[in-house]
């Protein structure tokens, strides 16, 4: 994959604070005023384990149609999936998505990590940490707490290990692309052979 490894990443949550969590990443800052219809990319290259990452990531505005939504899933190779712990809504609109990228992308399985933002907020906890912890284990991915306000948990780490997570599957998916085209040769190879013994 040479130096540079290409990661897509897609952001879906409600719109008020993905794009929140995405510019505390790359800028270490919170913004209080943007305008969460607007969907955005943003391109971002970071050292990840001594290897040079070039990340596109896309934030949804969280109110597409179902075709955009679709196009979106398509686009993506790693996934964050955003809830509020001080919104139990939020934590219930999860499942959902991840059967929808599910079902866009098989049969490849989802690269995902699972955030409670707000985590600043504990006073007003709708959603327990075990809670975040037990679904992320049903989701089999790692789970963060964070807050895009104060920069509480580890932001950056969150983005980092699903990075790593996206490399991983390209790494194995590239072996097991090399053995199968390894295999047909050899099968075109053992055809070839028995025709001409016989």
């Amino acid at each position: 994959e040479g130096q540079n490894n290409d990661g897509k990443l897609l952001m879906r949550g409600r719109a008020t604070w993905g794009n929140s969590l995405v510019v505390r990443f790359l800028t270490k800052r919170f913004i209080w005023e943007y305008d969460p219809t607007l969907e955005s990319t943003y391109r971002h290259q970071a050292t990840i384990d001594d290897e040079v990452v070039s990340m596109e990531i896309l934030d949804t505005a969280g109110q597409e149609d179902t075709i955009q939504k679709e196009g979106h899933v398509r686009w993506g190779e790693g996934f964050v999936l955003v809830y509020d712990i001080t919104d139990r809504g939020s934590f219930e609109e999860v499942l959902p998505l991840k059967n929808l990228l599910d079902e866009v992308k098989k049969p490849k399985n989802v690269t995902l990590i699972l955030v409670g933002n707000k985590a600043d907020l504990d006073h007003s906890r709708q959603v327990s940490t075990e809670e975040g912890e037990k679904l992320a284990t049903e989701l089999a991915c790692a789970f963060y707490e964070c807050s895009a306000c104060t920069g509480e948990g580890n932001i950056v780490e969150a983005f980092y290990e699903l990075c790593r997570e996206v490399r991983r599957r390209k790494m194995v998916q590239g072996k097991t692309r090399r053995r199968s085209s390894t295999t047909h040769v050899k099968q075109a190879i053992n055809k070839m052979l028995t025709k001409i013994s016989s």
